[in-house]
């Protein structure tokens, strides 16, 4: 008889805590940084002020996401903390409301009601916050906030993506930074379309045009912006 071996399946959804923020943060990293040096660039600047600018983008820029993304991590895992209280004094004092609730959330995915009690029942029995979390709240370890995760792959990535178009603006001639720094960020965010796409499931062709899209337009009302404000001066 042929034995039944066990697997553990790793789906996509198992990627998407890290994987917003890791996109999230080199595509900021990319636009915001370039954005900044291009339109230093175009106000007729010197290239030490580009090359500061473009470093003093990376670092707050880098910092500026961190905090913002544990913050907002740290709001959704407080209240996600808060839920699991509120269901904890819940299952203490109603057991059996809550496993009838329970039971009926299994008969609305199509379980017949008797089989559905029983489950509920076996599922309490092992962990019944667990199971309350996973199919009341929606709750799992897949899923969960984390703040520190967040923070740290948002500040790693941005510092990753800025450091691109200011490498580009460090090794291109003065005249030709704003050309060169655009035309490297635009090809470096098309790549992290489609790499983020790729690592998401994602149509690919689709994501490299949307992100190039947005890109290119924040480069160029930076560089009007600067060229503007260059010429006023």
């Amino acid at each position: 008889m042929t034995r039944l071996r066990m697997h553990r399946e790793r789906h996509l959804v198992q990627r998407i805590g890290w994987l917003r923020a890791a996109v999230l943060g080199a595509n900021d990293g990319i636009v915001s940084t370039a954005s900044l040096i291009v339109g230093v660039a175009a106000a007729a600047s010197m290239r030490e002020d580009v090359l500061i600018a473009g470093v003093a983008g990376l670092a707050a820029g880098a910092m500026s996401m961190a905090a913002g993304e544990y913050v907002s991590v740290s709001s959704q895992s407080d209240a996600e903390k808060a839920d699991l209280a509120r269901e904890r004094v819940e299952l203490s004092e109603h057991t059996e409301l809550e496993r009838e609730e329970l039971a009926q959330i299994y008969v609305e995915r199509g379980v017949d009601l008797d089989l559905a009690r029983q489950v509920a029942w076996q599922l309490m029995q092992k962990d019944a916050l667990t199971a309350h979390a996973r199919d009341e709240l929606g709750l799992s370890e897949i899923v969960a906030a984390r703040p520190v995760q967040a923070a740290f792959a948002s500040a790693v990535t941005f510092a990753s993506g800025a450091a691109l178009p200011l490498v580009a603006a460090w090794i291109s001639p003065h005249e030709a930074i704003v050309p060169v720094v655009s035309a490297a960020s635009l090809a470096c965010l098309a790549l992290l379309g489609a790499i983020g796409a790729r690592a998401g499931g994602a149509p690919v062709f689709r994501a490299m045009v949307r992100v190039t899209f947005w890109g290119a337009l924040a480069l160029a009302l930076t560089a009007g912006v600067g060229k503007i404000f260059g010429m006023a001066v």
